[in-house]
């Protein structure tokens, strides 16, 4: 078997030390010291997790109640929702007025084999949100004990989601945060990516969300009335840390985070930009002169194997401002 699938319109950290773990009989073992590679999960429990994350998503986007989704959802995607649904709460106290029922379809799910913790899945799906895309999502837990939750959200358009490394029983092959063999390691993207939005340089591939996108920033730094200042910070710590399977081309596809911080000052005599009623509610602080956002984001990237020609691909990412603060 290559891949589990779910039939169509059916809906949808830290370290753990030298325990010993004893699971149930479906397919799963007991493991001394978390040492030996096995897969994450089975794929019906994968599945089943999927069901629940879209149950709770829905009912906290209905309701914009924090508390709905608040145990299935962590890292940089866990940031995104919370200020999301803190401002729709703001602005809709009775719930969200324009709220649509996610569906997604045709999933496939890729369970890696890997030691020790967390442990996570990724999962690849139609979605009834922007025709013609792929929601992938990565669920990781950090216990046994815990619910899983969606850490990483990325939107691949048509059919540009790459195809990964399967074994003989379709168990998907996880890369190490510190894996040698690739042009980078995994646990240096955000740290590289953040380097290179400041400095530009070596290490990514020219594309909608290196070179273009530092582009427009330059273009925008200085407008009439108006300075923008940019600040990237890596994010990859804990529950944003990033994951990453092999691909069949014997890359990576990494998923991972990061933290920037745009400050908006106008000059005397002119107005900040018209700010949405979803980011006032987020706004600690007057606005009178100067505007800082604060947006987390996650990004999916192509990480192709040493020697390779090319760097680094970004392929999407997804962000929400998290915070905001003016003076």
């Amino acid at each position: 078997m290559s891949e589990f699938r779910i039939a169509p319109g059916r809906p949808v950290a830290a370290a753990v030390a030298a325990v010993v773990l004893s699971l149930t009989a479906s397919g799963c073992v007991t493991v001394h010291g978390e040492l030996e590679v096995v897969p994450t999960t089975t794929r019906a429990r994968a599945a089943r997790a999927l069901d629940t994350f879209v149950t709770a998503y829905n009912k906290a986007d209905r309701t914009y109640d924090r508390a709905a989704d608040a145990k299935y959802v962590t890292g940089a995607l866990g940031a995104i929702d919370a200020a999301k649904l803190k401002a729709g709460r703001v602005v809709h106290p009775g719930g969200n007025p324009a709220h649509k029922p996610l569906k997604l379809t045709d999933t496939h799910i890729t369970v890696p084999k890997k030691a020790g913790w967390p442990r996570w899945f990724v999962t690849d799906s139609a979605n009834n949100r922007v025709a013609g895309s792929r929601w992938v999502m990565v669920f990781t837990r950090d216990d046994v004990q815990e619910p899983w939750a969606v850490s990483y959200l990325t939107v691949f358009r048509g059919d540009t989601f790459p195809a990964l490394k399967k074994d003989a029983d379709g168990w998907g092959e996880a890369v190490p945060a510190d894996a040698k063999g690739l042009a980078m390691r995994p646990g240096d993207l955000s740290g590289a990516y953040a380097r290179y939005l400041k400095k530009g340089g070596a290490g990514f591939a020219a594309g909608a969300y290196t070179s273009q996108w530092r582009a427009a920033r330059e273009k925008n730094e200085s407008r009439p009335g108006l300075t923008t200042q940019f600040i990237d910070e890596p994010l990859s710590g804990g529950d944003y840390a990033p994951v990453a399977l092999r691909t069949a081309d014997g890359g990576a596809l990494v998923l991972f985070a990061t933290r920037r911080f745009e400050k908006q000052t106008a000059f005397a005599g002119s107005d900040l930009p018209a700010m949405s009623p979803s980011v006032k509610a987020l706004m600690s602080g007057d606005a009178k002169q100067s505007a800082t956002y604060g947006f987390v984001s996650n990004q999916a990237a192509l990480v192709p194997a040493g020697g390779s020609e090319g760097g680094v691909r970004v392929l999407n990412r997804v962000e929400g401002i998290t915070t905001a603060e003016g003076s």
